[in-house]
């Protein structure tokens, strides 16, 4: 019996639209736009319906990105529906997320459920399912979505029991300077890096993760936690940089070797109008190398998307069966 080739030893190829699959991407999401609230569970049904006329060859790359996630741990997709010309300013409040349909919405909606299933964080921009990553003036050395300073490598919401599976960032509008990059960290390229002492270091629990500064302030006392867990030979990993705290002399020294190595294997993807990044959560780690806003109306604007290959396993933490995770 022949085994299934092991894609997390390759490089999975951009997935690029052509113009006909461009238009028919833009088509579906156009059905989804007329009403509705983008946060409503029969809206989210909607748009999982939807999904099933996506084009072949978007629906076939990221199911098998879902098998494995490759080399890198992302998938590139270029070529979606976003009309630069069409869009408003640049959101320019702190929090800001999209709840009225719009196309990039329904384009983020359905490919999230072509992964499994949205989620959100009540404690993180009020729950939305879809949030706007844009600068904020005053923010700029915050060390989050808001800042502009360099993003430290991270997994999103790695101290939470329920950590995404998948993070879904689609370009709507470029920086000034097209030098804003999304830089990621696959372990499958870091670990071969390492000793094998540091990698047992980062497999014991003798670390503890806070939350991130976007969730406010958290007191709850956390047990020490390892980095890695999971197989050994492909393992899953919780860390943030500026929120994971060692335990030991040893662990610090790991944690800092670890940091080295994501900096060593680290790539850079920068992002036009129409690109979209899935980051596989559970072994890639990601962050953004600095840019300068102008606070003009047309700064850099992503917007993020939470996926889950399993909802309900969260089910203890969502209320009515609901895509908000409230504790």
């Amino acid at each position: 019996m022949s085994r299934e080739t092991n894609q997390a030893t390759v490089d999975l190829d951009d997935l690029r639209m052509s113009p006909a699959d461009t238009a028919e991407v833009d088509r579906l999401a156009r059905t989804l736009c007329p009403e509705g609230c983008v946060d409503d569970p029969s809206w989210v049904r909607s748009a999982r319906h939807a999904s099933d006329a996506l084009p072949l060859s978007l629906r076939r790359g990221l199911r098998t990105f879902r098998r494995h996630s490759g080399f890198r741990g992302i998938q590139v997709i270029h070529g979606l529906p976003v009309d630069e010309a069409m869009l408003p300013a640049t959101p320019s409040l702190p929090d800001s997320v999209q709840r009225d349909p719009t196309v990039a919405a329904a384009v983020l909606t359905m490919l999230a459920c072509v992964l499994g299933d949205p989620l959100a964080y009540l404690a993180e921009k009020s729950g939305a399912l879809v949030q706007d990553v844009v600068p904020i003036r005053g923010k700029e050395s915050f060390s989050g979505n808001a800042g502009s300073v360099l993003l430290t490598f991270h997994n999103e919401n790695a101290f939470h029991q329920h950590e995404p599976d998948y993070v879904l960032l689609l370009c709507l509008r470029a920086d000034h300077d097209r030098v804003a990059g999304l830089r990621t960290a696959c372990l499958r390229e870091v670990l071969p890096l390492l000793p094998e002492a540091t990698t047992q270091v980062l497999s014991a629990p003798e670390f503890i993760t806070a939350p991130p500064p976007s969730f406010g302030s958290d007191d709850t006392e956390r047990a020490p936690q390892p980095i890695l867990s999971g197989a050994p030979d492909d393992p899953d990993i919780r860390m943030a940089t500026i929120a994971t705290r060692a335990l030991t002399p040893r662990a610090e020294a790991a944690l800092a070797d670890f940091g080295r190595a994501c900096d060593q294997a680290a790539h850079t993807t920068v992002l036009e109008p129409g690109d979209l990044v899935v980051v596989d959560n559970r072994v890639t780690v990601h962050g953004r190398t600095a840019f300068r806003p102008r606070y003009d109306g047309a700064d850099r604007w992503l917007q993020r998307t939470f996926a889950v290959t399993d909802l309900r396993r969260s089910r203890d933490h969502r209320p009515d069966d609901g895509y908000v995770i409230t504790r």
